[in-house]
Order: C-alpha cells, then structure tokens, then sequence
C-alpha cells in the first residue's frame, strides 16, 4: 500500500476535525485505482495457503488486493489481513476468529453471519459493509463502519473506546455514523466516545455496556435495553429515547433536545 493510502487509513478514524493538510491527502487519494478494485490472487490461492499452512502458523494475506473475492465460509481464523484490500468482498461465513484486520480496506464487503470474535480492527475502513448476525464479541474496533449494516451483530465485550494514547491528531475510536444496528448485542461493551450519529439503535441490548461521552446526536435508542448502562456525557441532541428510559440519561447532554416517543 502507497504511503499516501496508509497515512489515509489512519486519518479516516481520528477526530472530525481534521488539519487541511489531511484534506488534501484524501481528495488526493484514487479509491478506483486497481489497488482498491481489483485482485492479485484468487479464491484458489487463498484455498491453497489455507491447506498449506502448518498447524499454529497464522495465514499471511497482509497488503494484498482481495477485492471482489468470494472468500465466504473459508477459514481465516488468526490470519494477517493489515493493509489487506478487501472492498465489496464477500466473506460471509466466513471464520476471522482472532484476524488482524487493521488498516484494512473492506468497504461494502459482505461479512453476514461471519466470526470475527476477538479480532482486532484498527484503522480498518468498513463503510456500508454488510454484518448482520455477526459475530464481534470481544473485538477490538477502532475503525470506520458508517453506513454499515449490522443488524442482529454480536459486538458483548467488544472494545470500540476512544484510544487514549493516540491523540497526536486526534482519537482513534469506532465510528458508527448512520449504521444499523438493530437489534444488535452490545451487553457489557466499551464504546465510550464512540461515534453512532444518526445509527439505528432499536431493540439493541446495551445492558452493562459503556456508552459514556458517546456522540449519539440523532440515534434512535427506541426498544434499546439500558439497563445498567454507563451514559454519563452521552449527547443525545435530537436523538429518539424512550420516555420511560429517560431517567437513565440523567447525566447525558442535551437531553431536553432529545425527542421522547
């Protein structure tokens, strides 16, 4: 991957306010160049490392071109996949248990019903992805997944939290602008200061979840279970609550421009 295309990974997922110099690099970035839409290699190649790879011997696909591919159901559990392009590539069912998917590309990839249990996602770029009914318990997420859906997805004792220690120009945390998450697990999750503008939220569980300072202007929290939920901070500026929840938002900004159904 360019320099150019590794440093716009990293400024994707940090604050909105972005210097003018990192305006520059992405309006100078091609997303329709072959590195982002075409692939090097085939589902066979993929087959062939995978039957190949010696027990405890993490598959190596890191900085290749996978777009497009029809990797569904394959076993991926523990692969290297950083800098991996993998935009609009069908992974659905596919086993990604414990992956390393950081500054990976998958934008409108198809990752329905796959395990991404415990895998790592930082600085991974998964714009309107498809991830309904999948599996992201325990998954560390410092990445952009707006416009995605994900509903019915596992996200219980994932990590989507702002990164304190990247602060250089800005936080490194989930971005969730738009997404569908209905119905979604979010039980006993960190997603403090995360980003769910606009997201739909309804039925999700967030029981013992930390949403804390979580930028929710807009979300739809209708059906959401609350129960036992950190909301300390949580802006909630034209958001949608249910009246009956509102006394668990004592502390969240903005409440009197929430909108109570």
């Amino acid at each position: 991957m360019t320099l150019v295309a590794r440093l716009f990974v990293a400024l994707m997922v940090l604050s909105p306010v972005w210097p003018s110099s990192a305006q520059d690099m992405i309006r100078g970035l091609d997303l329709t160049s072959p590195a982002f839409t075409s692939a090097e290699i085939s589902r066979a190649d993929v087959e062939a490392m995978i039957s190949k790879r010696q027990p405890g011997q993490a598959l190596d696909l890191s900085s290749k071109s996978l777009n497009g591919l029809d990797l569904s159901k394959l076993d991926l559990s523990g692969a290297n996949l950083r800098s991996a392009r993998l935009n609009h590539a069908n992974l659905a069912g596919a086993n990604l248990q414990g992956a390393l998917l950081d500054q990976a590309w998958a934008l409108g990839a198809d990752f329905t019903e796959a395990n991404l249990s415990g895998a790592h996602l930082f600085g991974a770029q998964l714009l309107r992805a498809k991830m309904d009914r999948s599996n992201l318990s325990g998954a560390r997420i410092a990445g952009d997944l707006s416009g995605a859906s994900l509903v019915g997805a596992n996200l219980s004792g994932a990590d989507g939290s702002a990164d304190m220690k990247n602060q250089s120009m800005g936080l490194m945390h989930a971005i969730m602008r738009s997404t569908d998450l209905r119905g979604a697990n979010f039980s006993h999750s960190d997603f403090s200061r995360v980003d769910i503008e606009f997201a739909q939220l309804n039925d999700a569980d967030f029981s013992g979840a930390d949403l804390s300072h979580a930028d929710a202007a807009g979300a739809d929290f209708h059906g959401a279970n609350l129960a036992g939920a950190k909301l300390d901070g949580i802006d909630l500026a034209s958001a949608r609550i249910d009246a009956a929840s509102e006394s668990l938002f004592a502390k969240a900004l903005n409440l009197d421009r929430a909108i109570r159904q």
